[in-house]
């Protein structure tokens, strides 16, 4: 691409400075890094905390209508607290701005469809940060999926836990709209079980605060069941649980449990590239070692080749390599090209909606219909 997008990034916490500026500059064929808002940069880094910790010229933005109103920033990437994004992404594309947001996009369906619908009226690319739609586990499950190992897929159970006693200290354990467990790591679980088996018919959810520290109201823990009926392509129910606990002591923890009527597909481990790129930041990117699991969590695979069969056949499947590169790559695409979006609007929305119905679910002690809606 001859004409890099210039971007502006706003916020310099966790999120921009762990993902969103290291793939920004990873490709400088399709982006430049033009802006950085930051109200109030450390004392000790003047210049601003992107400029200072990953040693590049940028403009250190103090105030967010500044960056709106400067006519050569063409994409504008929303990087701070989940209860912000609603208004910083409504603002933007109200400036003619593309925008990425990342998850939870918003913190409700109404709040996610409204800011599809201007989008969509002023023909501006709206895109979901849904980047572990690239990890290497799940790209390695898809696979398996797609090639129909598994037959007929009853039991999806998706986990994301980890041991933690303790509260960090971010904005994220206050009580504040979109906090919380479901908002943060809940909305990856959905977007997946969304992408590979599309809208439920029912969902019934527990969401609590499983420690008791923190203010109550704010949820560590969570179990979200999403019900599947029959269908033309799947004569059996399915059943989709997510669940994310915080006092899992496990190494390495269980990620997934999938069976189909064929075999069984079960995964140890999380994804290697967010913690690769918080150690390494842009220089990560294009090592050998960049988005590889090591082989000691590859997913185990038990399946029969033919009804009857009383012996299994075990195997241990290669990892996909992780590719976080490829959302930004989509959305360069969606910009400059009018490609299809690889995560589209639709399906963000539809991941708020199915975090509304699993709250209301667990606030009533009752299972939700999902409405007919696009996905």
């Amino acid at each position: 691409m001859t004409n890099p997008i210039r971007t502006g990034v706003v916020g310099a916490g966790l999120a921009a400075t762990a993902f969103h500026v290291p793939l920004v500059l990873s490709l400088p064929e399709l982006f430049v890094l033009h802006s950085v808002v930051e109200r109030t940069p450390p004392a000790d880094r003047p210049q601003g905390t992107v400029a200072s910790k990953f040693e590049v010229s940028v403009n250190l933005v103090r105030k967010y209508e500044d960056l709106l109103s400067n006519p050569d920033i063409e994409l504008i990437i929303i990087a701070t607290p989940n209860a912000t994004h609603y208004n910083f992404a409504k603002a933007a594309l109200e400036a003619g701005k593309h925008v990425l947001v990342d998850k939870p996009v918003t913190t409700t369906y109404e709040e996610a469809k409204e800011l599809g619908e201007i989008a969509q009226r002023k023909h501006l690319v709206l895109y979901a940060f849904q980047n572990r739609r690239w990890d290497s586990d799940y790209l390695t499950l898809r696979k398996v999926l797609e090639k129909g190992t598994l037959g007929h897929i009853t039991d999806f159970v998706s986990h994301y836990d980890r041991y933690r006693n303790f509260l960090k200290g971010s904005w994220k354990e206050t009580a504040s709209p979109g906090t919380g467990l479901v908002y943060d790591l809940g909305t990856h679980l959905i977007d997946q079980a969304l992408h590979s088996f599309g809208r439920p018919s029912k969902v019934t959810a527990f969401i609590q605060n499983l420690r008791g520290i923190g203010d109550d109201s704010v949820d560590d823990n969570f179990t979200i069941i999403m019900h599947y009926p029959r269908s033309d392509t799947n004569p059996y129910l399915l059943t989709v649980t997510l669940r994310a606990h915080p006092l899992s002591q496990r190494t390495p923890q269980l990620r997934y449990t999938i069976r189909g009527s064929k075999g069984t597909f079960v995964k140890y481990g999380l994804d290697v590239q967010e913690e690769q790129m918080k150690e390494k930041g842009v220089q990560a990117f294009g090592k050998d070692w960049f988005g590889k699991e090591s082989d000691d969590i590859q997913a185990e695979l038990e399946v029969v080749e033919k009804e009857g069969d009383n012996e299994p056949i075990k195997s241990r499947i290669q990892s996909e390599r992780g590719a976080y590169q490829e959302l930004y790559k989509n959305l360069a695409g969606a910009i400059r090209n009018n490609s299809e979006m690889a995560v589209k609007w639709s399906q963000a929305a539809m991941v708020m909606l199915i975090v509304d119905l699993a709250v209301q679910s667990s606030k009533e002690g009752r299972t939700i219909d999902v409405p007919s809606v696009q996905y």
